[in-house]
């Protein structure tokens, strides 16, 4: 199962049964809208806070998944889920509705990654025949915890990303007909000095660059194998800098299948700065446009690698630089 140093090859293929994405207000106006199975048109979700808004998003991905395989609450073994809030209260108080064993999860952006890949090990090992794994994020609730309100009008430089109001699950079993989770590459944590709050991407495209990298020395495979590599949310600034570091490990990924879900799923909309982000990004864009495509047969094998920034307000108002992680798993259709 262990190939290469970090690199997890999943020999019974874990199956993606059912995935289900949830969005807010902006994210209904950007191109991917017609890819989530559910789109609310406010950012309370009436709800009287962000936070309860937040939880209630991964609770309606988590019941639409487990819908629309056609399965009850009863018959998933595990809940593997994570979010941005301290304490990931947004999936402890979903795990508390769904009533499912859970494992939380923290690796912020890189949490669907994460998830999918651990879920996908406990599928692979048999260790659970049904488990399901999801995260969100909200973004004036993220706004709130590591920046300021949005109701303070705090002004963005242009390398600053907009938080994904979105929900994202995937619900994983030892067979069926939807596209196969192969492999995993579990990252490793890098810190290159960078310590800009408003430019995440910058500081986490080091951490995707790393985990690419070991993903094809691992497996001794090249780009060519994949048509899409996506990372999660390193936004215009970010991309672009991984871009280049990968061309000077001697990866050159075709600029058409080399893409972000941050610039994904907001297109070129001003609003969004260099893109999107949060935990809710990646969940949304894989668990809907990416999968979608995949069963439409638009793509057969593809390489998402969630980045993830490890800094707390805590570390930062401690002048701490921004340590950075990014996990890739390999998802494909084999129909």
């Amino acid at each position: 199962m262990l190939q290469g140093h970090q690199t997890w090859v999943f020999q019974n293929r874990p199956t993606i049964l059912s995935s289900a994405v949830v969005g807010g207000p902006f994210e209904a106006e950007g191109p991917l809208a017609e890819d989530f199975d559910l789109l609310h048109g406010d950012l309370w979700l009436g709800q009287d806070s962000y936070e309860k808004a937040e939880k209630k998003m991964l609770e309606e991905a988590c019941e639409i998944a487990i819908h629309k395989a056609g399965l009850q609450k009863q018959d998933i073994q595990f809940f593997l889920g994570g979010d941005l809030m301290n304490q990931i209260i947004s999936s402890g108080f979903a795990a508390r509705t769904l009533a499912v064993p859970f494992l939380g999860l923290y690796g912020a952006c890189s949490t669907s990654m994460e998830g999918l890949s651990l879920a996908s090990l406990i599928v692979d090992s048999q260790a659970g025949r049904c488990v399901l794994c999801g995260t969100a994020s909200h973004n004036s609730a993220a706004e709130k915890q590591y920046r300021y309100p949005t109701e303070y009008g705090s002004q963005k430089p242009p390398t600053a990303q907009w938080t994904v109001t979105g929900a994202g699950a995937a619900l994983l079993g030892p067979e069926g007909g939807g596209p196969k989770v192969t492999s995993a590459t579990i990252g490793r944590v890098v810190d290159m000095g960078v310590s800009d709050p408003f430019n995440m991407g910058g500081a986490m495209a080091p951490a995707a660059v790393d985990t690419i990298t070991a993903h094809f020395r691992d497996l001794q495979i090249s780009p060519r194998d994949y048509d899409l590599v996506a990372t999660g949310d390193l936004g215009k600034v970010g991309h672009r800098i991984a871009a280049d570091l990968l061309k000077k490990h001697g990866l050159e990924l075709p600029e058409e299948s080399f893409v972000d879900c941050g610039l994904l799923i907001y297109g070129e909309e001003p609003a969004a700065l260099a893109g999107g982000s949060g935990c809710g990004c990646s969940a949304s864009v894989v668990y809907g446009h990416i999968l979608n495509r995949i069963k439409k047969g638009e793509l057969k094998k593809v390489l998402i690698v969630a980045t993830g920034a490890l800094l707390s307000p805590l570390s930062y108002q401690q002048k701490e630089s921004i340590p950075c992680i990014a996990h890739a798993v390999s998802i494909e259709s084999l129909s």
